[in-house]
């Protein structure tokens, strides 16, 4: 397996497949880069090079106890693109990973980067406060994180759920999918996990938003449960220059999954413009 070093020395996992122009692809809580696979594959076929990595904590990367806020987590994206020598790249965040596109354009002025993507991204800011009224309250991140503390792998047996759109009348995976997801989120350490969904929930990103100064592609489900558009997306798309906003209607959070061919021939689409 390769391995990046960050600056504090904990070893990031990675995958490096084709060649051409940079695509890094930041995964979403709770799982690891195995998410993006069939994105990269895709990617490497049309001629580009994509880069994922396991976020520290979760998959296959150290776990060490601290560093999950978003500044450090801003820096290991730089320290993968220095390592990896990737230029003129296009940064796709999933989830909690729109956090560390965000950061990273503002901390590192978008150095190295001609294009950025945010799918069912937490940006601009998930949490509901009086001049964030369509953010998420603090009570249900306090219900998850306890939840977590009390019983992580059943809290995730549910969340998963939520995640994929799964009802009594829906089921657009496979119980295998949601096993799968289920058993990669418990590989994870329940600090990094803990600290993670503190800072998706708690870091607003909205100063950051000016340091987008590339062309952006913003892709949001309208049926989301996770990350809901309302405050997420629609918000985004209103102070990013230069940003189209794709909305895929009735579609839940795990859209990577459930809308994989759309998504990732909307992605193409977006790097060959």
């Amino acid at each position: 397996m390769a391995f990046i070093t960050t600056r504090d020395d904990n070893k990031l996992y990675y995958k490096d497949w084709g060649t051409g122009r940079p695509v890094i692809l930041i995964h979403g809580w709770p799982l690891n880069a195995d998410g993006f696979d069939d994105a990269a594959i895709a990617l490497a076929d049309a001629g580009y090079r994509a880069i994922s990595y396991d976020r520290r904590g979760f998959g296959r990367s150290d776990q060490p106890w601290d560093g999950y806020n978003y500044d450090t987590l801003a820096d290991d994206l730089a320290d993968v693109f220095a390592a990896t020598g990737a230029k003129d790249a296009t940064i796709v965040g999933f989830s909690m990973g729109g956090g560390e596109v965000a950061r990273y354009l503002s901390r590192y002025s978008g150095k190295d980067v001609s294009q950025a993507v945010l799918i069912g991204s937490v940006v601009p800011y998930m949490l509901k406060t009086p001049d964030n009224p369509n953010g998420v309250p603090q009570e249900m991140f306090d219900q998850m994180t306890a939840g977590m503390k009390e019983d992580r792998a059943k809290f995730f047996a549910g969340f998963f759920r939520d995640f994929y759109g799964v009802s009594l009348v829906s089921h657009p995976v496979s119980d295998e999918v949601l096993d799968n997801s289920l058993n990669i989120a418990m590989t994870a350490s329940l600090k990094a996990t803990l600290d993670c969904a503190k800072a998706f929930a708690t870091t607003d990103f909205r100063p950051d938003l000016p340091a987008f100064t590339v062309p952006t592609l913003l892709i949001h489900g309208t049926a989301d449960k996770t990350v809901p558009i309302d405050a997420t997306a629609r918000e985004a798309v209103k102070a990013i220059p230069n940003a189209t906003l794709l909305e895929y209607d009735g579609a839940p959070h795990g859209l990577f999954a459930t809308h994989k061919g759309r998504m990732i021939s909307d992605l193409l689409a977006f790097l060959k413009s």
